[in-house]
């Protein structure tokens, strides 16, 4: 294998491991602390470190208009494709909301069906779907004890819309993207544009003067995200992608609910059932149809993919 490659793969481990934690670090990191600041807060500071990066490493600022063009993905993908998912992990396990955001893939496809005329149903996507719905179904199954509880069904329901958001988002932002773009700034853009939102939402939602002191939990949850979670991640990301085929790129999207759904159970003790394998397998495999039933080889990408491409991106 030569240096590059090996180098390369390394990158490809890095991403399954980094964003399979994403949702553990968020979950611990929200116990004591506003969910929307500290989400925003994160993102907020990621897009200025990474946009600071590129700008001291030679690359010319694109100037406000082209700011003010990733203001709206930022929004959709950043803040209510991301963001609010830091308040639905406050209610329900992390591996579950890793689980159900797994789906934002098959969301992207479906999209992009509608909107694409010479693209059409087939087998392979209908079952995917039938799959993906299924999962979704027995996620419910397992957790009728919990219905009751308004907050526990409102975390579900605000991961499957984050799910939207992001897809639309992604939709929104590839039909826009110029291909001379620096992909990074805008990123960078992105980040910062649905970290202020978020912030914006905080102000007037949470109650800031009730923060006495930022748990030391929080403080490392966040530092954690903001470096390695959006950053670093990231960056290995478009070195995989660079030296990698696609397909063996987003192996990522199969392997990251897993590392969540083992994390929550070791390091939360949340409990992993029958019911959690068979809505494991059933929604990846699901993923995994809808993405080969859909004639663009890269439908499914991460989320820093879909941002970038434009659109994510986990």
């Amino acid at each position: 294998m030569k240096g590059e490659h090996r180098k390369a793969y390394l990158a490809l481990l890095a991403i399954c491991i980094i964003w399979g934690t994403t949702f553990l670090t968020a979950k611990m990191g929200v116990k004591g602390f506003p969910p929307l600041l500290f989400m925003g807060t994160r993102h907020f500071v990621a897009g200025l470190l990474l946009g600071g990066f590129c700008l001291l490493k030679g690359s010319k600022w694109p100037g406000w208009k082209a700011f003010a063009q990733q203001i709206l993905p930022g929004i959709f993908m950043v803040m209510l494709g991301n963001g609010i998912v830091g308040w639905a992990v406050q209610y329900i396990p992390s591996g579950l909301a890793a689980l159900i955001c797994a789906m934002m893939p098959v969301y992207i496809v479906v999209i992009n069906l509608f909107n694409r005329k010479e693209d059409k149903l087939n087998y392979k996507i209908v079952l995917g779907l039938l799959l993906g719905i299924s999962g979704l179904l027995v996620i419910f199954r397992d957790n009728l004890a919990y219905l009751g509880d308004s907050r526990y069904v409102g975390g579900i329901i605000i991961c499957l819309v984050s799910c939207l958001f992001w897809a639309l988002g992604s939709f929104y932002s590839k039909r826009r993207q110029q291909p001379s773009a620096n992909v990074y700034l805008n990123v960078a853009m992105q980040l910062v544009a649905g970290g202020a939102g978020l912030l914006l939402l905080s102000s007037v939602t949470e109650n800031w003067s009730a923060i006495h002191h930022v748990p030391l939990q929080s403080v490392a949850a966040i530092s954690y995200l903001i470096v390695f979670g959006s950053i670093t991640a990231f960056v290995c990301f478009h070195y995989a992608l660079s030296k990698l085929p696609i397909g063996v790129v987003t192996l990522y999207a199969y392997i990251n609910p897993l590392v969540a759904i083992l994390l929550g159970y070791i390091v939360l003790h949340e409990p992993i059932t029958y019911f959690t394998l068979i809505a494991f397998v059933l929604t990846l495999s699901g993923v995994f149809l809808v993405n080969a039933g859909y004639r663009q080889p890269t439908a499914v990408k991460s989320p820093s993919d879909y941002t970038i491409k434009q659109p994510s991106y986990e």
